[in-house]
């Protein structure tokens, strides 16, 4: 399972990527609002392409067919690495098929069933992005849900990945990857967090503990 991390800022992305803990980056305007309000979306987005060679999901703000596809084929100029995320609307499903015929990587969202899942990856979408929160909100088993997506997907011989986003705790973390998401989507708190155990805390104590009682133990030379 991969990991991309939900962030535009560039110092918790380099730190992620040199832990081996991201493959690519989920853009988002909140993200960019929340780490840097007066920062233009254009020029971070293009600061993140120059600087890592993995995948950027990146949505469009249009809703209509000729919107999404003007505004994908905008964002798919700054980078070969940028996958487009579309609203999973009747009206993307022509811009979608188009997008991935020109060579453009497209993520359908607000995907939240196997039907949804399916039909996307019919019209092209090579990758349904499914948010676990809403999901749950909404009295839905997120990892009931996102291993009926990957059997459907799998039995129809559809190409298409699935990427559970934003689960918030490390049981989450865990049924995304025994369900089969092929990405997981998290925030660099939420990816620290993960790390974390009481018994890992208890274990570190008792060991520094041990260190300092051997290392007060020894004679003096």
């Amino acid at each position: 399972m991969k990991i991309y991390l939900e962030s535009v800022n560039l110092e918790e992305i380099r730190k992620a990527a040199a832990a081996g803990l991201a493959d690519g980056v989920a853009f988002s305007h909140a993200a960019l609002t929340a780490d840097e309000p007066d920062a233009g979306a254009s020029e971070r987005l293009e600061e993140i392409a120059r600087e890592f060679a993995f995948p950027i999901c990146v949505p469009v703000g249009g809703i209509t067919s000729a919107d999404i596809y003007r505004e994908a084929r905008e964002l798919a100029k700054v980078s070969d690495h940028i996958i487009v995320q579309v609203p999973l609307v009747e009206d993307a499903l022509n811009p979608i098929t188009r997008l991935t015929a020109e060579g453009v990587m497209v993520c359908a969202t607000f995907v939240f069933s196997a039907a949804q899942a399916l039909i996307a990856s019919k019209a092209g979408a090579s990758m349904v992005r499914v948010s676990l929160d809403e999901l749950e909100a909404f009295g839905q088993a997120g990892g009931l849900t996102l291993a009926g997506m990957k059997d459907v997907l799998d039995a129809g011989g559809q190409e298409c990945d699935v990427m559970a986003s934003s689960p918030r705790t490390a049981t989450q973390f865990s049924d995304c990857a025994t369900a089969g998401a092929d990405i997981v989507c998290v925030s660099p708190d939420t990816l620290r967090s993960l790390i974390v155990h009481p018994l890992t805390d208890r274990g570190v104590d008792r060991f520094l503990n041990d260190l300092s009682r051997r290392q007060k133990g020894r004679p003096s030379s």
